[in-house]
């Protein structure tokens, strides 16, 4: 029989280890996050790698400021083509959080609560766009566009990011309806309540965090979203992610870490907010 010493030892080098494991897991996930925001500030116009100094031109300049520094720089792409990118980024973002909520929560208190042939089918199918490599289905509704011959444009990239998202927030409020009490809403039925007052006393309060949550989902995949992007929009139909890319292809330049830090920022923000409202109390 091994001594209390001996297994004390003996769990104080697993915590050792397991220590050792986890930070240099996070220090492999953060650490290129980090050098994006470091270099960022770096005042070098034609290497990143070589830290020229700090500054905060490039930030002026994916604002619209016009400083010494990046008039010299040759290379330094349009800024109203990338405020463009963002304004068309946020509209598709806005109003496909609200299509695909709306459409999400409804199927999932459909399926949860209607009892139907093939429930378990269609909840099954609620999954495949998820699990569906983005670039299939890219290029599934590319194809789906060009054959019914709806030209591509901000409308069609709305479309195809609800045709997945629908899928994120369906998850998401099925799992906060799982652990609702149903005997709550036939309390509300009995005492004379009908189907929306329920809805809109009982069921929505009690769900509201996980609508909200998939909401935030929603939005912030739909503001990254590259691959699926690309393959539905039009010409002038630019959004932020497909704007980068376009930008990565010439060349990593300082302003691209700028704007990698604001939408890092900006995710933040949105996941910060998320986590609060869905730990207040109903």
């Amino acid at each position: 029989m091994r001594k209390p010493n001996d297994m004390l030892k003996s769990l104080r080098k697993r915590i050792s280890a397991l220590s050792v494991y986890g930070f240099f897991f996070f220090a492999f996930v953060y650490a290129p996050i980090l050098l994006i925001v470091v270099f960022s500030f770096n005042a070098n116009p034609v290497n990143m790698m070589i830290w020229d100094g700090f500054t905060f031109e490039w930030y002026k300049t994916i604002f619209g400021y016009q400083t010494a520094l990046t008039e010299s720089a040759l290379y330094i792409d349009s800024t109203e083509k990338l405020h463009d990118a963002v304004k068309n980024s946020l509209l598709i973002a806005f109003t496909t959080t609200l299509i695909s909520t709306v459409f999400g929560t409804a199927i999932a208190l459909a399926v949860a609560r209607f009892r139907f042939r093939l429930r378990g089918f269609y909840r099954g199918l609620m999954f495949v766009p998820m699990i569906m490599p983005d670039i299939i289905l890219g290029i599934a509704l590319l194809v789906f566009f060009v054959s019914v011959g709806i030209n591509l444009s901000v409308v069609t990239i709305i479309i195809g990011h609800c045709t997945f998202l629908t899928s994120y927030v369906f998850v998401v409020v099925s799992a906060r309806i799982a652990d609702m009490d149903e005997a709550l809403e036939e309390a509300s039925s009995d005492l004379g309540a009908d189907g929306w007052t329920t809805f809109r006393r009982v069921t929505l309060p009690m769900i509201l965090p996980g609508v909200i949550g998939g909401a935030l989902l929603a939005f912030i995949i739909s503001m990254d979203d590259l691959v699926i992007t690309y393959f539905i929009a039009g010409v002038d139909s630019t959004t932020l992610p497909v704007h980068i890319f376009g930008m990565l292809r010439r060349g990593i330049k300082p302003e691209i870490n700028a704007i990698a830090t604001v939408m890092l920022l900006f995710s933040i923000v949105i996941a910060t907010v998320g986590l609060y409202l869905r730990s207040r109390k109903p």
